[in-house]
């Protein structure tokens, strides 16, 4: 049978018909298969942010739960570790609050005596400082950071051992401020602030003087620490590293307390959780080691 026009048309249509409702159909079943995609990936990432939502707040009540043992357990782990012993606190630069609660808080439990707060101005004036010496030694420390450094090793030393009339006439040239009684110390913590904008003649002069005055303190014998937050902006450790005396730089955590006080027993090295520190803490817990200063 022959195919007329009619027919043949009339069977375009329906091919062009078939193939847009298969379009049409393939359309809404892509659509859903989509959807349906988008739909469990979003509830398969619902749940991992859930779950690991859960853990993170398990895992913060276990930390909350390891600080207040460790805050708990302090008292035990220092008390009376410095019983008697007069502390003092040198500060170069300036002193934060927090620091400074730092310290104290950490002694609190050990018996020791923080008999003395003083901050090293800074910069420091030479001219001032030359004025309560002889013609010839302000001639000297007017004239370069040598001398400066020198005068602070004398200074530095009276400090420690509570002695010298020196430290007594320059002392309102010296510190920008200071509290206590002074006198002879079984123990001297060092902080120092970052120099911050200061520059040339002034950065020299004020890195000099701290020198000198940590070389002082630590010749006296008296047993010396320096210590840092673990936030500090800019760390201390580096300048301190070159002298013989041990470092603490986290004080503001109860494992830095620990170590700051038991530097303070003697126990020798670089402790914390940076990268400049040899240890979390000293091997042991009443070190055996140099007790320094007498009592």
């Amino acid at each position: 049978m022959g195919y007329s026009p009619r027919y043949h048309a009339a069977s375009l249509v329906a091919v062009f018909l078939a193939l847009a409702v298969g379009i049409l159909i393939g359309a809404g079943l892509g659509d859903d298969l989509v959807s349906g995609t988008e739909e469990n990936l979003r509830e398969s990432l619902e749940g991992d942010i859930e779950q690991a939502r859960g853990e993170a707040d398990e895992l913060s009540a276990e930390l909350e739960r390891e600080r207040a043992f460790s805050s708990s357990a302090y008292p035990a782990l220092v008390g009376d570790l410095l019983a008697g012993r007069r502390i003092a606190l040198l500060a170069y630069g300036e002193l934060s609050p927090e620091l400074a609660g730092d310290i104290e808080n950490a002694l609190e439990p050990t018996g020791g005596e923080l008999v003395e707060v003083a901050v090293v101005r800074r910069p420091p004036d030479p001219s001032a400082l030359a004025s309560e010496l002889g013609p010839g030694s302000a001639a000297a420390l007017e004239q370069g950071t040598a001398e400066l450094e020198r005068l602070g090793d004398v200074l530095g030393e009276q400090f420690a051992l509570g002695r010298g009339r020196l430290l007594s006439r320059i002392r309102d040239n010296l510190f920008s401020r200071s509290s206590g009684e002074g006198g002879r110390l079984q123990g001297v913590i060092l902080t120092r602030a970052p120099l911050g904008d200061l520059d040339g003649e002034d950065r020299a002069n004020a890195d000099a003087l701290e020198t000198g005055l940590t070389t002082g303190v630590v010749d006296s014998g008296v047993t010396s620490v320096a210590v840092e937050r673990s936030d500090a902006s800019e760390s201390s450790i580096g300048f301190f590293a070159p002298f013989e005396l041990a470092t603490v730089d986290s004080v503001d955590l109860v494992s830095g307390r620990v170590a700051m006080v038991l530097a303070l027993r003697g126990a020798d090295g670089s402790f914390g959780i940076k990268d400049s520190a040899g240890s979390l803490l000293p091997e042991l817990l009443t070190p055996s080691g140099r007790e320094g200063g007498g009592s």
